[in-house]
């Protein structure tokens, strides 16, 4: 016997299928066979709940479907997991905030160890105004929006991390696997703001795309960068990663590379090509690639900035004093500086 409720559930998923141009025919095949509704598994999306469990539950029986988030949902810091095979979407308004606690060190969305991830449409709120930890934390800037980490084939589309207490998305190794890195990520559209520390940091990748993101407002703990590129050991890797057409505003640093800790036993060659980049009033620089001394060890490759658009820049350079020449050539071709 079919529930009322998800017979009642699944014509309004029709109706809001066919509100965004799905034909309802259509609708109606994906609302039966492809796509779960989140309060099917009790999620109450009242913006007060908190919902952490049964979002977990509801992300755990839907792999291989599409799970729609529907409501405002709170979850507590200890955050959800995807699976292999996660699909999540949220509605037009919806989204996930934290609830009020004090916790330095928290992901808000794990993507550790899967593959095949698809992430649509997502607003995740870290509350930063509700967290009660101390500002001058040693920690004080590993509170995650979206954490990938020894993960493959991952896509986020459409989505915003704001008033995270530490990056709105961090990209790095396994923890469990030191040397299995995040590989084929595709980020599209994303929005970062009001941000502590990062809008994005990438630790460690192979294959990373981010096109047209925006990473705007964010301060409070170093190094305050719209996008930090800075690998914390020498096990990491940083090949085949592409920033296109990125916009950062109000940052300290726009696009910060460090690479202090990537040189090591194992040669490294680091490719990383951002286009189109556009900088609006960084207050350190726009651009900054600093922090490699390679100590007779090899680190080569190339990384280029090709038609920046750096507007009000505190400063035009792009390579701090001390960067070692023996590193990656640093190109940056077509720049516009705007006053």
């Amino acid at each position: 016997m079919v529930c009322r409720r998800h017979v009642i559930e699944t014509l309004l998923l029709g109706a809001l299928f066919e509100a965004r141009g799905v034909p309802t025919a259509q609708a109606a095949v994906s609302a039966s066979t492809d796509v779960v509704v989140d309060t099917w598994f009790g999620v109450k999306g009242d913006d007060k709940t908190n919902d952490k469990a049964n979002l977990q539950n509801a992300i755990d029986r839907s792999v291989g479907k599409t799970l729609l988030i529907t409501g405002r949902s709170r979850i507590d810091a200890s955050g959800l997991d995807m699976r292999t095979g996660s699909r999540l979407r949220f509605a037009p308004d919806a989204s996930i905030k934290l609830l009020p606690h004090n916790e330095v060190f928290y992901q808000m969305l794990r993507i550790w160890d899967v593959r095949n991830v698809v992430l649509e449409n997502a607003t995740l709120d870290g509350s930063k105004e509700l967290n009660a930890a101390k500002k001058d934390s040693v920690k004080g800037g590993y509170g995650m929006g979206i954490s990938i980490a020894g993960s493959s084939n991952v896509a986020i589309l459409s989505t915003a991390t704001v008033n995270c207490w530490g990056d709105g998305i961090y990209i790095a190794n396994s923890y469990g696997h030191k040397d299995r890195c995040s590989t084929a990520i595709r980020v599209i559209d994303h929005r970062a703001s009001r941000c502590r520390r990062q809008g994005v940091s990438i630790i460690s990748g192979r294959d990373v795309l981010f096109e047209n993101p925006v990473w705007e407002n964010i301060g409070g703990t170093d190094p305050s960068a719209g996008l930090d590129i800075e690998p914390n050991s020498n096990q990491d890797v940083l090949e085949q990663i592409r920033i296109l057409s990125p916009t950062t505003r109000n940052c300290r640093t726009g696009i910060l590379v460090y690479l202090k800790e990537i040189p090591g036993p194992i040669a490294k060659n680091v490719q990383i090509e951002i286009r189109n980049h556009r900088d609006e009033s960084s207050t350190d620089a726009a651009f900054s690639v600093s922090g490699l001394k390679t100590d007779g060890h090899v680190v080569t490759g190339r990384i280029a900035s090709i038609s920046p658009i750096w507007v009000n820049p505190r400063l035009a350079e792009v390579k701090s004093v001390g960067y070692d020449n023996a590193g990656p050539a640093i190109v940056v071709t077509g720049r516009r500086l705007v006053p």
